[in-house]
C-alpha cells in the first residue's frame, strides 16, 4: 500500500478587507494540490503532516481534520474522496504558520531538515510558491492548504497502481 495527498489551496480574499468575521470574508477554493505537487516523498509527508511518520519529524499539521467553514470548491473535491474507506487524515496550515516555521528543525537522526524534505527546493516548492503569492494579496492567516490522504493499493507483481 502506497498513500497519496491531495488537496486544494484556499484563501479569504474578504478577511484582509473587512475583517475574518464578517459574512462576505469566506474561503475560496484557489488551486488544486495536483497540478501543483508532482511528489509523494514519505519524508515530506511526515514532516509537514505526521503522515508515515517512521522519520521522527515533528510534524508542522498533524489531524487537524477537515475545516467546518471550507470553501464549496473545496468540499467539492473532497467529497470524492471523503466516502472512500481508503481515506485517512484530514489537516489543514496556514500560510503563516509555514512562514513561521523553523526550516532547518531536523527529523529524530538528525539527517534530515525540513528544508530538505519539503523546502521551497522540493517538490513542494511550487505549492509554497502559491501560497505566498497569495498571502501577499490576502494575507498569510487567510491562505491554507487543506490535504487528505489515501491508501493506494499497488499490483505487486508490476509495482502499478490498482
Amino acid at each position: 500500500m502506497s498513500t497519496d495527498v491531495s488537496g486544494m489551496i484556499e484563501c479569504r480574499p474578504g478577511a484582509r478587507l473587512w475583517g475574518p468575521d464578517d459574512e462576505d470574508s469566506v474561503w475560496h477554493a484557489a488551486i488544486d494540490l495536483f497540478l501543483l505537487n508532482d511528489g509523494n516523498a514519505y519524508d515530506a509527508l511526515a514532516c509537514l503532516f505526521g503522515i508515515r511518520n517512521s522519520f521522527g519529524f515533528r510534524p508542522l499539521a498533524e489531524g487537524r481534520g477537515f475545516p467546518s467553514d471550507a470553501s464549496e470548491g473545496l468540499r467539492t473535491e473532497y467529497a470524492a474522496y471523503g466516502g472512500s474507506a481508503d481515506v485517512h487524515g484530514t489537516t489543514q496550515i496556514t500560510w503563516a504558520e509555514l512562514a513561521s516555521t523553523d526550516w532547518q528543525e531536523a527529523d529524530s537522526s538528525g539527517t534530515r531538515s525540513r528544508d530538505m524534505v519539503a523546502g521551497d527546493g522540493t517538490h513542494w516548492g511550487p505549492v509554497w510558491s502559491v501560497m505566498r503569492t497569495l498571502s501577499a494579496l490576502h494575507g498569510a492567516d487567510n491562505v491554507r492548504l487543506v490535504v487528505w490522504f489515501a491508501a493506494i493499493a499497488s499490483d505487486s507483481a508490476s509495482g502499478e497502481r490498482a
